[in-house]
């Protein structure tokens, strides 16, 4: 496993992160002791950054995750969410911080996360979702931050961005406010390259690039006719043609599968790897099988720029959470 830094947090985070939304309860059923047993797996891996969120399972995945490190030795930097007062997903543009996250709510999710997470400060807390009007609402959310920070709470923080939004936390990473941002970052939505990641590497925020795999669509695993459990929400965002379209873009993605680059999923790991802002990469990890062949996509070589040309030319922004 190979390291990079967190921003400004100096923090050495594993290349490859977990992500741990897909051992809660929308993505059908869940082997929650696998589940324990591949965040284990992935810690003697080398994996030192878990991402979590309060809402997962409604809370059931911060307590498993509490389970998993309970008997960790090793330093596991732990990030986890405070999720919208209000429960939209994504941010409304229109609506006040007031809504989402009031000064009381940060703090008593905060202090919620930490006990199910079994902990006594949290290495990054984060607010799930965001909308640009909120900075210049500062003062009424931005309190629970340095109380927290100060009643050693909580070490960072940062936001996770709206899905395919990234321009709108650009002016909350010019700020200096935060540590961190976590956005949509694959060979399919490249877009926060063009201007989110120069800003943060100019003000040394950490990137944590989430939804490597389009929820599966690049792990090359999918045909046309995958079905998915009546419990899985994937159900509607590969609803109507979007799996079949999806199955076709990704195919043509099989040149980055060579020598040490074993599967699609490993490619679309190392793509994101290749941007030099990102710091860590968070798939979802539920099963030991897919922790292994994850963690692996951190060795060898590096794409050449060739590839990473060609790779470029498959960008396709669009957003099937709608």
């Amino acid at each position: 496993m190979r390291y990079r830094r967190l921003g400004r947090t100096g923090w050495p985070v594993s290349e490859i992160g977990i992500g741990t939304w897909g051992m809660g309860s929308m993505w059908g059923p869940i082997d929650e002791r696998e589940a324990v047993r591949a965040l284990r797996r992935a810690i003697d891996l080398g994996v030192n950054f878990v991402d979590t969120a309060m809402v997962y399972g409604e809370g059931r995945v911060e307590e498993l995750v509490g389970e998993a490190l309970a008997d960790q030795t090793a330093e596991i930097y732990v990030a986890t969410k405070v999720a919208p007062k209000n429960r939209e997903w994504p941010a409304r543009l229109d609506v006040p911080v007031t809504d989402t996250f009031p000064v009381d709510w940060i703090i008593a999710c905060t202090e919620q996360s930490l006990r199910r997470l079994r902990r006594d400060v949290i290495d990054l807390q984060q607010l799930h979702v965001w909308s640009p009007r909120w900075l210049e609402q500062q003062a009424l959310w931005w309190p629970a931050v340095e109380r927290l920070k100060r009643e050693g709470k909580i070490r960072a923080f940062g936001i996770s961005i709206n899905d395919h939004e990234p321009d709108t936390a650009l002016g909350l990473v010019s700020s200096g406010l935060i540590d961190s941002v976590q956005v949509i970052y694959n060979l399919f939505d490249q877009t926060p390259a063009q201007r989110l990641f120069p800003l943060c590497e100019t003000h040394g925020v950490g990137v944590i690039a989430r939804v490597p795999f389009d929820e599966g669509g690049l792990t090359g695993r999918f045909t046309a006719t995958t079905s998915f459990d009546a419990g899985d929400w994937r159900c509607q965002y590969f609803r109507g043609e979007r799996l079949r379209e999806t199955v076709e873009r990704a195919a043509q993605l099989g040149f980055l599968v060579r020598g040490d680059v074993r599967s699609l999923a490993q490619a679309a790991l190392k793509f994101c790897l290749s941007h030099p802002a990102v710091s860590t990469v968070i798939p979802g990890m539920k099963r030991i099988a897919h922790v292994e062949e994850n963690c692996a996509a951190a060795d060898g070589a590096p794409f050449s720029l060739e590839e990473l040309v060609r790779a470029r030319a498959h960008a396709w922004p669009r957003n099937f959470y709608r």
